[in-house]
């Protein structure tokens, strides 16, 4: 996780509900340096997928694979606690 307090959400990266994509809530992703390195580790575990992470919203959207568990093990292992959040 980023413990810097230097970067902020980076603006128009904003992560709609898309029902052709996974969608993760990651409430540790504080800023758009945690966003790279979440984007920057899913798309290198899953070469093909497409990830927008929006630090203002908590949500990161992946398109391009349907394998959930392997989306939250590689956010996992880049230091975050994504959880699948409720529909509504």
């Amino acid at each position: 996780m980023c413990g810097c307090s230097t970067h902020q959400p980076q603006p128009g990266t904003t992560v709609e509900r898309d029902p052709n994509a996974l969608t993760l809530k990651v409430e540790d992703m504080t800023c758009g340096h945690c966003a790279s390195t979440i984007a920057k580790a899913v798309e290198a575990g899953l070469p093909g997928a497409r990830v927008q992470a929006d630090p203002a919203t908590k949500l990161v959207s992946v398109r391009g694979t349907r394998d959930l568990a392997k989306v939250e093990a590689l956010i996992a292992g880049a230091g975050y606690t994504p959880t699948v959040p409720a529909l509504g």
